[in-house]
């Protein structure tokens, strides 16, 4: 999996994948190996993550994320992009808009699921909570 080493939020979401996958992927920035690539321009390294397979099969964006699901166990995300064109268009509009707004993202996670992705807090179900017990009492 190569990602961009230089972003909070990437790197917070590969710390809590690898929790997943284990050894199961090798997880490099792209800073480190997009010399390695030299068919995929450097420019799409900046874009998205990608996820190269040992057969060289190559997912991006979205897809790359679902293959590590895949990996790990859960493979209905990957098929579903495959099979339906309405989740993929879905799923790689959600991807570029996170992408180009990964800092307020980073911050939003931060917010829901706490700094550590190792063991992430569930705070987005209290909130939740919250918000309720409040319009209940309205």
């Amino acid at each position: 999996m190569v990602w961009d080493g230089t972003c909070g939020f990437c790197k917070w979401w590969k710390m809590r994948w690898e929790t997943k996958t284990g050894d199961k992927i090798r997880f490099v920035p792209y800073q480190n190996v997009a010399q390695d690539f030299p068919d995929i321009p450097l420019k799409e390294f900046k874009k998205a993550s990608r996820l190269i397979e040992p057969d060289g099969t190559i997912y991006s964006g979205p897809d790359s994320a679902f293959r590590n699901f895949f990996h790990a166990g859960n493979k209905k995300w990957h098929q579903w992009y495959e099979k339906y064109s309405w989740f993929e268009s879905l799923c790689d509009l959600a991807y570029n808009h996170i992408a180009k707004n990964r800092s307020f993202y980073f911050k939003l996670t931060k917010f829901l699921f706490g700094k550590d992705p190792h063991q992430p807090k569930i705070y987005w179900f209290y909130y939740i909570l919250i918000l309720l017990a409040f319009l209940f009492l309205l």
